[in-house]
């Protein structure tokens, strides 16, 4: 086999090759580059608003006084809420929230207004779906902030109308004030917080079954695997020519989804940028080694990249974003510990929302420095079984030449 360029096996022949096979192969082009570039932008442009505003909710207003009016409106005023219908009836209502055309249902019973100047507690309710998580909580945070905002104007002007000094009326009717200070992400902004891991979750995906699928086509047969190193003048430089032009292609990428993060959405970055990109760099070598070692492990092709898919496609539920790791069970939490997108997520929301100090983010880039070690190491005695494997072989067929 004549070496493409005249040149000499090694390193860059290997090199060299991989690029070409961006050429040869558009299916891989399209794999490494621009579907992880155009599942991102879509999900920059699902998330591009921030923040989850104007939600609608409907009504069942059933005092029609000018209290529940009043409350309506503040309601209605919310950033969280908007009250897009009014019913007659709570069948109407819950069939709106089961559709999905509203996301809560505010009911203000009878006799509203009255009870509440004649001192009574009457109950306001809201009916919202816990399965939509997010927007159920939006919803309901809008709701358990204008009611009562409402509920303590009243109560206020009740007791001023009394003759109680104002300032005394508002120390009564909140005698302990709580200050809360959001910490990390404090506008609850998911650009800044969920697209920031989602990306990288989508992209550990393509990393492992894009290497599983570029190795395996050359180590799925012992023919294939002996053209390999030949082509590289040894297994070891022609597996670090081969993995090279990928770890490239997967940092451009990557460095492109962060400018659309930094640059686009204004995504902060509060910590030290070497420790962001060792990370980036490190994720990017530990999912390329995985899939390495699932090519190098399993037969065919196919196999690799289901087994890859399989582990990498749901990891997201398991690096603590969307529920926490402390709560987890023993299983998923160890399962989070083993994939090296938790660490890197871990060093990424330290070095940009939480701007953590340097000597608390040296953790999670010593975890991926090991999963890189350790890895290397296993792909290297797998690599020098198909060497002496390789070498037995030959000689037995030298013996049985042999007279």
């Amino acid at each position: 086999m004549k070496p493409p360029g005249g040149l000499r096996p090694g390193f860059l022949l290997v090199f060299r090759r991989e690029f070409d096979w961006f050429y040869r192969r558009p299916f891989l082009l399209f794999l490494t580059t621009l579907l992880p570039l155009l599942l991102m932008s879509v999900l920059a442009i699902v998330f591009s608003a921030g923040l989850a505003t104007r939600l609608p909710i409907a009504v069942l207003d059933l005092d029609g006084s000018d209290l529940s009016r009043t409350i309506i409106r503040a309601v209605d005023a919310t950033p969280d809420t908007a009250v897009a219908v009014n019913i007659s009836d709570l069948t109407e209502g819950r069939a709106l929230i089961l559709s999905g055309k509203v996301h809560g249902l505010l009911m203000l019973p009878r006799n509203l207004e009255r009870d509440v100047f004649a001192g009574r507690r009457p109950e306001v309710v809201f009916f919202y779906n816990t399965q939509t998580l997010t927007t159920g909580n939006l919803t309901l945070r809008g709701v358990s902030a204008a009611v009562p905002t409402v509920a303590a104007g009243i109560r206020l002007s009740l007791r001023t109308a009394q003759g109680q000094p104002v300032d005394i009326a508002q120390a009564d009717l909140s005698p302990i004030p709580v200050q809360v200070n959001p910490l990390f992400n404090p506008t609850l902004n998911y650009a800044h917080f969920l697209l920031a891991a989602l990306m990288p979750a989508l992209l550990q995906v393509v990393i492992v079954t894009t290497m599983a699928y570029t190795v395996g086509m050359d180590a799925e047969t012992t023919h294939r695997l002996v053209v390999l190193r030949r082509l590289g003048g040894g297994l070891w430089p022609a597996m670090a020519g081969k993995m090279l032009p990928y770890t490239l292609v997967f940092l451009v990428v990557l460095g492109l989804s962060d400018a659309i993060l930094f640059g686009v959405l204004d995504m902060p970055l509060r910590g030290e940028r070497w420790i962001l990109v060792m990370a980036g760099l490190l994720f990017i070598l530990a999912n390329q080694f995985i899939g390495v070692l699932l090519a190098l492990f399993l037969r065919p092709v196919a196999s690799a990249i289901s087994i890859g898919t399989l582990i990498f496609a749901p990891s997201f539920g398991y690096m603590g974003i969307g529920f926490p790791r402390l709560a987890m069970n023993d299983f998923a939490y160890w399962w989070g510990e083993l994939i090296p997108g938790t660490w890197y997520l871990t060093a990424r929301i330290d070095q940009t929302i939480r701007g953590t100090p340097v000597d608390l983010s040296l953790k999670p880039l010593m975890v991926l420095g090991i999963f890189v070690l350790v890895l290397a190491i296993v792909t290297a005695l797998r690599l020098e079984v198909f060497r002496i494997r390789r070498q037995r072989q030959a000689a037995q067929r030298l013996r049985e030449v042999t007279p």
